[in-house]
């Protein structure tokens, strides 16, 4: 068995704190920054699209995003917690920098307090105002109002909880929020948030979509669900169109990833639990953590799907980059700019993450809350229950991407050395 690096200078490698340089393009003269559009699902598998292999799921908007650009199938979130997720997308940081590491504040205290977490973070909109870019929040976005996160313009207020409620939602009903913002900004540069509840609960597809899937005995629930995720992809389809229609989708960067997973119940196990049947959302599990990360910019991305390990953390100095701002120094994250445009690998070992708690004990101590934390090396990764039974499990993803065999005890060597990674990543915390 080849031993996994730990050195000092590979271990820092790993979290991605090697400066990458900006990208250059041969042929490009002078760069014009792009307009920037993320993409976030909500609530989904990260094997539900067709690019990513399902046999049923029909997705052809993301696929096609999916052949005309990078795809990182190999993505994961820190947490599989969706406030604390989507806080990373904005911020580049990990739940235990920002702070935002539940849904919930404990009882008793007002979700106000937490806004200042966001307000006092460096921000993609926030940070790129910098370089004159207007920015509009859409769809799921917890901090108050969208102008905590330092968006131009948005839907989200302070009396929203996560999601505006107030006007048509965006996705399900309408797309005009963002189709007007991209007409007022033909000639200046944009950022745009589009974090639709799709395919989140509640699963209502319309019934053109709900017929395809609902068939041949299969359980209602999944039929929902799958016709959910292909709704999601048209509202997909419908943006991208509109920056072909106004021209723009060549200086466009779309960058796509979901907040966390999903495992949708049967009919009969719905009643266990609101986040879905178990190894799904809020744990530790692939189903609940990995994502396939997309990245496509005409001329600045090569097609073609990318094995390295990818986070989250990535998406913003990956931005900042592309938008010539200087990333913070508190941005573990890599440029993905690099491997997406075919220009080698990342220089990383390994990926990491915590699951929290859904509803904070303490906004002050968010270590208290942690249940587990996890790493994958390699095809190799590593689980530690932090609460009851302290178990340990370790899986290898190449042969057994379920997660169904644990190993730990028929390979303790490797057991240790992950458990090494896992514990000085900690200890940088």
């Amino acid at each position: 068995m080849q031993p996994i690096s730990i050195t000092r200078r590979t271990f820092l490698g790993s979290l991605g704190v090697f400066a990458v340089a900006l990208p250059s393009f041969a042929g490009d003269g002078e760069r014009k920054t792009p307009n920037v559009v993320m993409i976030v699902g909500d609530d989904m598998h990260w094997g539900d699209f067709g690019f990513m292999g399902h046999k049923v799921i029909q997705t052809p908007r993301l696929d096609r995003l999916a052949r005309e650009g990078a795809v990182f199938a190999n993505g994961y979130v820190p947490t599989s917690l969706c406030r604390a997720s989507l806080a990373t997308l904005l911020t580049g940081l990990y739940p235990h920098q920002h702070r935002i590491c539940c849904n919930d504040p404990p009882q008793g205290i007002d979700r106000t307090q937490m806004h200042p977490f966001i307000r006092n973070s460096p921000t993609i909109p926030r940070l790129l105002r910098e370089a004159k870019y207007d920015s509009l929040q859409t769809g799921k976005f917890w901090e108050g109002s969208f102008a905590n996160a330092g968006f131009t313009h948005g839907e989200t207020t302070n009396t929203d909880r996560h999601i505006a409620i107030k006007t048509p939602q965006i996705g399900r009903a309408t797309m005009q929020p963002i189709t007007d913002f991209i007409d007022q900004h033909e000639r200046s540069p944009f950022f745009i948030w589009y974090a639709p509840m799709l395919p989140h609960r509640p699963h209502n597809p319309p019934e053109r979509f709900l017929k395809r899937y609902n068939v041949g005995g299969r359980d209602l629930n999944i039929a929902k669900y799958m016709a959910m995720c292909e709704w999601f992809d048209e509202t997909c389809g419908q943006l991208l169109d509109h920056l072909d229609k106004r021209k723009l989708t060549d200086n466009t960067l779309i960058v796509f990833c979901i907040d966390n997973g999903w495992i949708t119940p049967t009919v009969a196990e719905d009643k266990k639990s609101p986040f879905g049947a178990d190894r799904g959302k809020r744990s530790p599990y692939d189903g609940g953590i990995r994502t396939p990360f997309i990245l496509r910019w005409p001329n600045h991305t090569r097609a073609g799907r990318y094995s390295d390990l990818a986070l989250t953390i990535d998406f913003t100095p990956t931005i900042l980059r592309a938008c010539n701002v200087k990333v913070p120094d508190a941005m573990q994250g890599m440029d993905l700019m690099q491997p997406a445009a075919g220009r080698g690998r990342l220089k990383r070992d390994a990926v990491f993450g915590e699951i929290y708690v859904h509803t904070s004990t303490n906004l002050k101590m968010p270590r208290l809350d942690v249940t587990h934390r996890w790493v994958r090396a390699g095809d190799w990764k590593l689980i530690v229950h932090l609460t009851e039974k302290k178990q340990i499990e370790l899986f290898n993803l190449a042969n057994d991407p379920h997660e169904r065999s644990n190993l730990a005890q028929k390979d303790a060597e490797r057991v240790r050395e992950l458990q090494r990674l896992l514990e000085r990543w900690v200890a940088l915390q």
